[in-house]
């Protein structure tokens, strides 16, 4: 089986098992009351000053994932198209939208190749958390999100600080385990811990043109444990000390990145 179809299988089990979660009526109603809560606080705040108003935009979101941003875009008045490898991540979105009766288009595609969509076709594509990791070509992604953008189209991106990968979940000190600059591939499924000098010399290789950079720390939400499963497991009192630094170092660290670019005509 090739290193594709591998993950491409691997996302469709996951989808039905450990993603359900993501799929119930509770985490969807949170999407339709609050669609902001979509997106961590700094990154809403960047997309809202690119566009004040996302009413008629049209929007693609690559590796879509939970589709979460999906639906919240669609709900803040934006013409969506969701795009994933996995076609059981597409269909329990497409499920939740005719649910809910909203059009959103819903491709199966490869975020390298975006090859269903047509060039010159959207005002902003938006990549969100764990999407980088799948990627082996960044410069053909970028290159990609480059083509099928339109003219002063916008790209954000919201991804795990790329810091972040390279220490253990140990909360009392510092665990490195692995060198910063090895990225991979890992594991059988071929996984990538990409530096961000990777990341913005793909985006500069594309012609996007960088226009604003945010680290963020772990004042929404943090990274060791999300992905653990440890937060539901915690007194109130335990989760504050995660957010201090002198009782968790990781805190310290930048915990979130998020990028703007804009296509500008050549």
């Amino acid at each position: 089986m090739e290193k594709r179809d591998r993950i491409k299988a691997a996302w469709n089990e996951w989808s039905d098992t450990s993603f359900a979660k993501y799929h119930t009526d509770e985490r969807i109603a949170k999407v339709i009351n609050q669609p902001e809560s979509a997106f961590h606080p700094t990154t809403f705040s960047m997309i809202r000053e690119v566009f004040p108003s996302l009413k008629g935009k049209r929007i693609c979101v690559p590796s879509s994932g939970d589709n979460h941003a999906v639906f919240a875009f669609h709900l803040m008045g934006a013409q969506v198209t969701s795009v994933d490898i996995s076609e059981r991540q597409l269909e329990h979105g497409a499920i939740i939208a005719e649910k809910n009766g909203w059009d959103i288009e819903f491709i199966c595609d490869d975020t390298m190749s975006l090859s269903k969509l047509k060039s010159g076709e959207y005002d902003f594509v938006y990549t969100s958390n764990g999407v980088h990791v799948w990627i082996h070509d960044l410069n053909a992604m970028y290159q990609n999100i480059h083509r099928i953008l339109k003219n002063n189209g916008a790209y954000l991106m919201y991804e795990v600080h790329p810091f972040m990968r390279h220490f253990g979940n140990n909360l009392e000190k510092v665990v490195v385990v692995k060198p910063y600059d090895s990225v991979g591939p890992f594991g059988e499924l071929e996984q990538y811990t990409w530096r961000i000098q990777d990341i913005l010399n793909a985006i500069a290789s594309s012609n996007l043109t960088m226009k604003r950079v945010e680290e963020m720390y772990a004042e929404y939400n943090t990274y060791w444990f999300e992905v653990s499963g440890e937060r539901e497991k915690m007194a109130k009192e335990e989760m504050e000390r995660l957010y201090q630094w002198e009782h968790n170092p990781l805190s310290a660290l930048p915990q979130w990145l998020s990028l703007y670019a804009r296509k500008f005509p050549l």
